[in-house]
């Protein structure tokens, strides 16, 4: 008598179509998530170098306004001096009390092809001769700098124009401007100290901060600087 035949058991695993649904399922699944890690990365790197924009931007206002709250006096010697290049600022120095003077300058100037917001600044001066050379070289520096000028300079920001104002008489004027022939008032203040001085920067498009920025200083004595 012949034995029933018994039904064969399922061989367990995947078929090859199985497999390659299940591999591309996962490799698609891989690629969103690299997709929105590397979005996530490129958008945390923005914000930094936003941040960092901001901040530089900040600090070199903030240094601006602490060259000019520091504006020091000498006889027959300017305190500030704008030549349409540059500023020239003759300043106390502020490493330690006794060192002496130091003057520093801001100007625009390419580099690398990119207009850019410079300070510069001299070694501490004591004596007269010193000093008279530091005004010199930073005038220099403003018109055509040497290596050695460049080698003080310290890059701010990124600039695409700037412009100085002074306030006296109640009233903001370039300092460059002239209607006529000065009087004798205006000839005889020409070198002093202004009121107030008002920078005007405008930064190039694709920054943290873009267009037209605007800060005036106002003399400490005469109220706090802004």
């Amino acid at each position: 008598m012949r034995q029933p035949a018994w039904p064969r058991a399922r061989a367990q695993g995947f078929t090859l179509i199985e497999l390659l649904v299940a591999i591309s399922l996962m490799a698609l699944m891989a690629a969103l998530s690299w997709r929105g890690l590397d979005g996530m990365t490129r958008a945390q790197t923005q914000m930094r170098q936003h941040s960092d924009q901001v901040l530089t931007l900040q600090a070199g206002l903030a240094q601006w306004g602490a060259d000019l709250d520091a504006l020091a006096t000498q006889p027959n010697t300017p305190s500030l001096d704008w030549d349409g290049r540059a500023l020239r600022i003759l300043r106390r120095s502020s490493a330690a009390p006794g060192e002496g003077l130091r003057v520093v300058a801001w100007s625009r100037r390419l580099v690398d092809g990119a207009g850019q917001w410079l300070r510069w600044q001299s070694p501490p001066v004591t004596t007269r001769g010193q000093l008279q050379l530091a005004w010199q070289q930073a005038a220099l520096w403003g018109q055509n700098p040497s290596e050695e000028a460049r080698s003080r300079e310290v890059r701010v920001v990124p600039l695409d124009q700037w412009q100085i104002f002074y306030f006296r008489d109640n009233a903001w004027s370039n300092p460059m401007s002239s209607a006529g022939a000065p009087s004798p008032a205006q000839a005889a203040t020409a070198g002093a100290t202004p009121d107030g001085v008002r920078l005007v920067l405008t930064l190039p498009a694709g920054q943290a901060v873009q267009g037209r920025v605007t800060r005036d200083w106002v003399r400490p004595a005469l109220g706090a600087g802004k």
